[in-house]
């Protein structure tokens, strides 16, 4: 008898680069990407959760390296990008996940500072490291860049104004890069994340039953009441779907947005 079929992991030979890696998304983005089989290079403004998972991925077999890096200062971004090189030769996948939320205010509410202070870091800083790293998909000849997206540029929300206009932007920057870059077998899509059972979203519940009077369960639920599969998506379980959009499976699509929320996007 033939050996029996083993398929390749999902992101065998990729080289990924993830911005925002602090205690949600991010990290779990990391991990997950090196136990498909990626080479991860990580970044954010503080170490702390990038050596975590580096010596969790390593302990686990696979590669990654952390590097401090504010997305908004250039000098920054180029060094990130140099350090990824050097190690791994090339970056093959990016995903855009840092970001800066300018506060829980009305948008006219919201100070300016606040609201560039967002824009920098989701907007600015993500063009930052995808003007950085396209030479190298270039070179390498493929490429797969992932913006993370949030379903408040979709359904407004009181308190996210500001911040809706920053993901706007960049969701629309998404498909420009798609149209771009496709030349070059570069793709550019968003992952549109809702509720994402994490820190953030822990803040929350707490902030919000403290204020109400009531427990964490019944912020909770009412919440996950509003979507379809009745419970609010964690940032585990979104982590497979933007892997999925840096993989070879997802070859023929660019430019596109795909709904990782739960159903929130359901009419309520």
């Amino acid at each position: 008898m033939g050996q029996p079929f083993r398929p390749a992991a999902m992101l065998d030979g990729e080289v990924v680069l993830i911005t925002g890696v602090g205690p949600g998304l991010g990290s779990h983005l990391a991990v997950r990407a090196a136990a498909e089989g990626a080479k991860v290079v990580m970044a954010a403004r503080s170490t702390e959760v990038m050596t975590r998972q580096a010596e969790k991925i390593a302990e686990a077999g696979g590669e990654a390296i952390g590097v401090p890096c504010d997305v908004r200062k250039p000098d920054d971004v180029s060094e990130l990008v140099d350090t990824a090189v050097r190690r791994f030769g090339t970056i093959t996948g990016l995903v855009n996940s840092a970001y800066g939320h300018p506060g829980f205010a009305d948008l006219l509410d919201t100070p300016e500072k606040a609201i560039r202070r967002s824009m920098d870091i989701i907007l600015f800083g993500a063009l930052n490291v995808t003007r950085a790293v396209v030479p190298h998909m270039k070179q390498a000849g493929r490429g797969s860049i992932v913006n993370i997206g949030t379903m408040a540029t979709r359904k407004p929300a009181r308190g996210e104004g500001a911040y809706a206009a920053a993901k706007a932007a960049m969701a629309s920057v998404t498909r420009s890069l798609a149209l771009e870059l496709g030349e070059y077998g570069i793709r550019a899509n968003q992952a549109l994340m809702g509720w994402l059972d994490g820190p953030g979203v822990r803040f929350y519940l707490r902030m919000t039953a403290q204020e109400r009077g009531v427990g964490e369960q019944q912020i909770y639920d009412e919440i996950a009441g509003r979507n379809p599969l009745g419970r609010i998506p964690t940032d585990e379980a979104c982590a497979g779907a933007v892997l999925f959009l840096l993989s070879r499976y997802a070859s023929e699509v660019t430019g596109a947005t795909l709904d990782v929320n739960g159903g929130e996007y359901t009419p309520s």
